[in-house]
């Protein structure tokens, strides 16, 4: 069973046993912890994925606008080297971000029912 670039490597390939299982337990590690007692959404794996999509849209677009303003709204309160490192860590988490935004996508197509076909 082939996965597309970019499936989540804590996933099983679609097909597979368990697969949705594995797909389950990712997206809600992905999302607020609080998330695990809607039984909705642990029972309704489309559903799950489907906010969880949301929810790693919503964090990459606040990583990029903290990016986009962290210097200016620090500058005068954090030493530039700790500016530094926190606009480091705010460009490796918006590529972090991006990465997961397309895993994501990728597990709800998988869960709708999509299979990935190989190109040659």
């Amino acid at each position: 069973m082939t996965v597309p670039p970019g499936w989540p490597a804590d996933v099983r390939p679609p097909g597979s046993p368990d697969w949705e299982r594995s797909a389950v337990a990712w997206l809600l590690d992905l999302c607020p912890p609080d998330y695990r007692g809607y039984p909705v959404l642990v029972r309704r794996p489309v559903a799950l994925a489907w906010v969880a999509v949301r929810h790693v849209e919503a964090a990459h677009e606040g990583a990029r606008r903290a990016l986009a303003g962290v210097r200016t709204a620090l500058s005068d309160a954090v030493e530039p080297q700790a500016l530094a490192a926190l606009v480091e860590a705010l460009e490796t988490e918006v590529a972090r971000l991006l990465g997961t935004s397309r895993a994501v996508g990728l597990v709800e197509e998988a869960l709708r029912g999509r299979r990935h076909v190989p190109r040659l």
